[in-house]
């Protein structure tokens, strides 16, 4: 078999399109130390907008003392423009029925929820002060409240593929509380890399598994990778190859968790899409216009950013 003909088989195995959800304004914002204008975050949503980006995270309803980053939600929900002429989908994190409270106050700005725990006890514990047990007792009354409101609800897995206090963490552990969110009404789970532990091998397995187990309940198993040790995009790969379809990311390479000190952040829009379409694999962005974006939000913020087609630029093959 010719090397071509070894590529072309392997293409073969691997999806010919993809779903991206851009988390960049609500991910990526909240975890920088500055509090960025309202005015500029509209000014780069229409930016990604622009980019045929269809799928995208506006923000979140949490107390404003703890995430300064993200008090301007409600005023964002307002404001914030819809392209004319395509569908896109706007959603919004929500931690508690208080915060789904708040946000239902600004419908129809938004089409879905994202609810979210941890795998692990440890971390669930640092993050939201809540046992698992706890937090699924809330969750279940806030996605049973979004649901009657007409939203579509995504479940997030925070530290699926490994915990930076506990260690590893079962897939078996992770696949139960993606079983009790789905029984509430999720239609999607997200898996979240939360703090960059996962290898392609450990992703490859998981997600067959994952599949193996939610596969035939119409429900869209989504990979949220962080690019903490670099290897983001290994595991997107090793996670398209198990079948999924569906990815998170923030541009610039934006957000991430801040344990381990040091981390980056979540695995870059701009070069996931690069690879996505350099493997020929669509997904209705146009990167010169992603770019276009990055660069804006990296002025903004008036640093450099973490994403390599930040500083390479996207492939430019020379025909002769």
């Amino acid at each position: 078999m010719s090397v071509e003909q070894s590529a072309r088989s392997a293409a073969s195995s691997l999806p010919r399109s993809v779903r991206v959800r851009e988390v960049g304004p609500r991910d990526g914002f909240q975890n920088e130390p500055e509090v960025i204008a309202t005015a500029d975050k509209l000014r780069l949503i229409e930016l990604l907008l622009a980019s045929g980006i269809e799928r995208l995270e506006l923000t979140s309803f949490v107390r404003p003392d703890v995430i300064p980053q993200l008090a301007d939600a409600a005023e964002l929900l307002d404001s914030v423009r819809r392209p004319e002429g395509r569908d896109c989908s706007f959603s919004v994190l929500v931690p508690n029925p208080r915060g789904l409270e708040r946000a239902l106050q600004h419908l129809p700005n938004f089409d879905e929820i994202s609810v979210f725990l941890s795998a692990s006890e440890t971390h669930n514990r640092h993050n939201v002060n809540r046992s698992i047990a706890e937090s699924l007792a809330g969750l279940e009354k806030t996605i049973n409240d979004a649901r009657a409101a007409g939203l579509r609800c995504e479940g997030v897995i925070a530290t699926s593929f490994g915990c930076p206090y506990e260690g590893r963490v079962e897939p078996e552990r992770v696949f139960e509380i993606a079983a009790a969110l789905v029984e509430f009404g999720c239609v999607e789970i997200g898996f979240g890399d939360t703090t960059g532990m996962a290898n392609p091998l450990q992703v490859g397995g998981f997600y067959r598994a994952a599949f193996e187990r939610f596969g035939g309940a119409e429900i869209e198993l989504t990979a949220h990778f962080h690019n903490t040790r670099g290897q983001g995009l290994a595991n997107v790969l090793a996670a398209l190859g198990a079948g999924v379809c569906s990815f998170e990311s923030s541009f610039g390479e934006l957000g991430g968790c801040p344990v381990p000190a040091g981390s980056t952040g979540n695995v870059a829009s701009e070069d996931l899409v690069s690879m996505l379409h350099e493997m020929g694999i669509e997904t209705g962005i146009d990167l010169d216009a992603l770019l276009v974006a990055s660069r804006a939000v990296e002025a903004t913020l008036g640093r450099r950013l973490g994403a390599h087609l930040l500083r390479a630029g996207p492939v430019e093959w020379q025909h002769r």
